[in-house]
């Protein structure tokens, strides 16, 4: 874990959270990368370090897997939090963990996974809660005791990514939208394979799954390539002609 705690270091715009090392990758690695690209200050949380998977050869291997994918997307820092892979479970520990990132870094946005994976990771369920409360946590005054003494930090907004990829109804919350990911579609690409432990040959048809899932998405909003996030909020356009 990271246990930078000066507050005179510079916010992160944005902070992308995940259960396990690849799920940020995975679900919405050509967003953080064209946020990047626009030239805002992107961070990524993982919550757990993913140990033990059946096919890495520990901490160390999946930590430096996860440090060069960190640095193909462009992202500015990248946290591990000491919660455990397997049993992630949203409980006030691991909601204050999160909240002081959140209050350590100050971002204006959150993107957080958005949805349960049946027959995948429990932990990804959990993530949803553990995020979610501590984008709330992170506000909270009166209570400076339980956040290392961080000062309260309000986020403006929060954005959901899927990786329930085997579902067929649009993501649960509504209010989706497609992100240009064309000009970093490859950086995403490239940062997942950076987890060779993870994308034995016999996983490879992921790559196949999130290519033709990233046409799809793209073609429909009239991009080449496209993520498909949503948002608890409805979005709304001040610029109807720039909307189109």
């Amino acid at each position: 874990m990271n246990d930078e705690s000066d507050l005179s270091i510079e916010p992160l715009d944005v902070i992308a959270v995940g259960a396990h090392p690849d799920d940020v990758e995975i679900g919405c690695g050509g967003t953080v990368a064209k946020l990047v690209e626009q030239g805002h200050r992107v961070g990524i949380v993982d919550l757990t370090d993913g140990e033990p998977t059946p096919a890495s050869p520990g901490p160390d291997v999946r930590l430096a897997e996860a440090t060069e994918a960190a640095e193909i997307l462009g992202v500015h820092h990248r946290t591990t939090l000491e919660l455990p892979n397997r049993r992630l479970f949203d409980d006030f520990k691991t909601r204050v963990a999160l909240a002081n990132e959140f209050r350590r870094w100050r971002p204006k946005l959150v993107l957080a996974l958005g949805d349960r994976t049946p027959m995948a990771s429990p932990d990804h369920w959990q993530a949803v809660q553990i995020t979610e409360a501590a984008v709330f946590y992170s506000r909270l005054t009166k209570w400076d005791h339980e956040f290392e003494h961080l000062p309260p930090h309000k986020i403006a907004g929060l954005i959901y990514y899927s990786l329930n990829f085997h579902s067929l109804e649009p993501p649960p919350h509504g209010n989706s939208f497609v992100v240009d990911i064309t000009s970093t579609y490859e950086k995403k690409m490239a940062s997942i394979r950076a987890y060779r432990t993870q994308f034995p040959p016999e996983k490879q048809h992921l790559f196949e799954r999130l290519e033709a899932m990233s046409h799809y998405f793209g073609e429909a909003a009239g991009f080449g390539r496209g993520e498909r996030l949503a948002s608890p909020r409805a979005v709304g356009v001040t610029d109807l002609m720039g909307l189109v």
